[in-house]
């Protein structure tokens, strides 16, 4: 019986050791201290678009939250400028650190791993581990209703766009702005110039201009100045922003911009931060319009009443979840089949976006 006793002991103790290291495996990130929050932009806070866009959502986020963020501008996408920058925030007690750029993604797991105690986040990044996640929208959905503006708008059909680099993220802006402005006129195309850059305006006044000289009466855009709108207004047509409401720049030209929301995916998740046993998404947060990436500011004169009651019908059901927008039949210009009735692209499919819908047309 005392033999039977021990091992039964000695079994409750094994059970209890494996049930202590399940729940440790278990167990999220937990802050140490209260929470001190600081940012790092990519460029000045009133660059007008991107980083603009995030500082906006800065301050709606310290009043929602009830604490100063602290925020620290122009640092470029290079290590010997992030790290320091980052070490210095976090000697003065900051214990969240939000980065705004894609060339951040590999400094801050460097950053993560070396502070296991920090929280950090990166919009747009492209690296996650027990401490860290990046972040993105599903830009597409915003774009598709700026689509279907540009679509109603234009008396031609013909649409131009000024993109940045032929990247997934890109071109999945550029597919559903044609499908978004397809909806509207069925006939319509969408001529696209890639500049190579994500804020060259120079470049972006280029690539409007000569749009516009092919006969484009509406320009969309995914890059990240005001730019393109501007050249619109002068040239006496439409445009359509992206980032924020770019009717601050040209409002007789612009009819609907991709605005970005991150306060709305923000407040919540430096929430589950701070409530503790913060477990970040593995692969990353790709937010659609129902959990919080974009919107849209909506819509010019341009736009007929009967065409914008549909653009806000599709808004709604973007905001409930109820639409997918690259859910099949879908097939690329060339008639190939990318995805059959029934189906959706997967993520990875989205970020791999190499191909385009019938009715636009590009440099490749």
């Amino acid at each position: 019986m005392k033999k039977l006793l021990t091992g039964t002991l000695c079994a409750m103790a094994a059970c209890g050791l494996m049930a202590s290291a399940s729940a440790q495996e278990d167990a999220g990130f937990t802050l140490k201290d209260p929470a001190k929050i600081a940012m790092l932009y990519i460029s000045p806070r009133n660059d007008g678009g991107w980083t603009q866009a995030f500082d906006e959502a800065r301050i709606r986020l310290e009043s929602e939250l009830d604490q100063k963020i602290q925020y620290v501008e122009s640092v470029p996408e290079t290590a010997s400028a992030i790290r320091p920058t980052v070490e210095r925030l976090i000697q003065r007690g900051a214990n969240i650190i939000i980065g705004t750029a894609f060339g951040y993604s590999d400094t801050f797991k460097e950053l993560a791993d070396k502070y296991p105690d920090v929280a950090f986040m990166n919009g747009s990044g492209t690296t996650n581990s027990d401490n860290l996640q990046s972040f993105y929208g599903r830009t597409y959905e915003s774009q598709y209703l700026c689509g279907m503006a540009a679509g109603a708008a234009s008396k031609t059909g013909k649409l131009g766009f000024v993109a940045a680099n032929p990247f997934g993220q890109v071109n999945w802006t550029v597919n559903a702005f044609a499908m978004g402005a397809q909806e509207i006129n069925p006939d319509a195309t969408v001529t696209v110039i890639y500049t190579g850059a994500w804020n060259d305006p120079m470049k972006e006044r280029a690539a409007a201009t000569a749009l516009i000289d092919q006969g484009a009466d509406v320009i969309g855009q995914h890059v990240d100045s005001p730019t393109p709108q501007i050249v619109a207004q002068e040239r006496g047509v439409y445009g359509t922003g992206h980032h924020r409401d770019m009717s601050e720049f040209a409002s007789e030209a612009s009819v609907c911009s991709s605005v970005w929301v991150w306060d709305r995916f923000l407040a919540d998740e430096l929430k589950r931060v701070m409530a503790g046993n913060w477990k970040p998404a593995e692969n990353g947060a790709l937010l659609s319009m129902e959990q919080g990436g974009t919107d849209v500011a909506c819509c010019g004169d341009a736009v007929s009443e009967e065409d914008e009651s549909k653009i806000m019908a599709a808004r709604e059901e973007l905001l409930k979840g109820e639409k997918l927008i690259y859910a099949g039949p879908l097939s690329d210009r060339n008639g190939e089949e990318k995805a059959a009735a029934g189906e959706t692209l997967s993520d990875a499919d989205l970020w791999s976006m190499d191909w385009f819908i019938k009715g636009v047309i590009t440099q490749q």
